[in-house]
């Protein structure tokens, strides 16, 4: 199933993505939740009610709505950094023996087709292809064998990066945490629709050029590890968003260097995940 937070002229609805478009689920039935994240952590009661909605016919073309961050302000946005091989040897690092995590504060949480800004303050934005990861039941030191009950869906991700801030502290999450640099989407594919996490080609896109292409089975640390990992250090709670890696391939790597500029085209694709794509903005 997928799930979007879109606007279709009224503000925020939340709907479940069909062949025929969107079906707006605050139309078939007012009782269900009316928010992403309300909608995640009521799964287990209202999951029926929302799979019967999906035989509805559409409510709106899906070229006629605009669609959002399916998670628009999740309570945690984390990342974790140096996740492929092929990232890591271009980074001239080796490879973690533990994880290394930074946070995306949830203001640089953007909608999946909306500009991202290159900001003034800024010399060198990048882009990084991502699958992200949605909590659902979440919890706190969960066990890697029950991680995948865990994880409600999973989307297509930028973890946009502001170069010379990630690399002026020790610490990333000033970098990592611009306005707009976390776009999200363009839904949410529910865990039980995607099927093995760790087995989707992942592609990143500059201007039509492909600049990453691997596959989730490359991650160093799975998904299920990070959801382990972190949860022994913080209460995963539903809709919160996690950014699991990037492959090879990112414009500070090139030789020379390579920024994104104003009027580029970044466009992350995901096997079974669907893709995100957006212009730079200068700001």
């Amino acid at each position: 199933m997928k799930l979007a937070t879109f606007d279709a002229g009224e503000g925020p609805r939340i709907g479940i993505v069909t062949d025929g478009g969107v079906v707006d689920l605050a139309l078939v039935s007012p009782r269900l939740p009316a928010t992403m994240i309300a909608l995640i952590a009521a799964w287990d009661e209202v999951k029926d009610d929302v799979a019967a909605a999906a035989g509805v016919a559409a409510h709106h073309a899906l070229d006629k709505v605009r669609l959002l961050a399916p998670v628009p302000r999740p309570g945690k946005a984390m990342a974790i950094g140096l996740n492929y091989a092929d990232h890591i040897a271009e980074s001239g690092q080796e490879t973690p023996k533990s994880q290394l995590w930074f946070a995306k504060v949830p203001t640089c949480i953007n909608a999946p087709y909306a500009d991202i800004e290159i900001p003034r303050t800024s010399n060198f934005v990048d882009y990084e292809a991502e699958m992200v990861a949605i909590v659902g039941k979440g919890g706190r030191n969960i066990a890697k064998e029950d991680a995948p009950a865990a994880v409600f869906g999973y989307c297509c991700g930028n973890d946009a990066t502001a170069r010379d801030w990630q690399f002026r502290s020790p610490q990333w999450t000033l970098g990592k945490s611009f306005d707009t640099h976390g776009p999200i989407g363009p839904w949410i594919v529910t865990a039980d629709e995607v099927g093995d996490p760790h087995a989707l080609e992942i592609r990143g896109l500059v201007n039509g050029e492909v600049r990453q292409h691997s596959n989730t089975r490359h991650l160093v640390f799975s998904v299920f590890d990070q959801i382990a990992e972190l949860s022994q250090a913080m209460t995963l709670e539903p809709g919160d968003v996690i950014f699991t890696g990037t492959p090879g391939g990112v414009g500070i790597a090139m030789k020379p260097p390579v920024a994104l500029k104003p009027g580029d085209v970044v466009r992350v694709e995901i096997e079974k995940l669907g893709h995100i794509e957006a212009k730079m903005a200068a700001v």
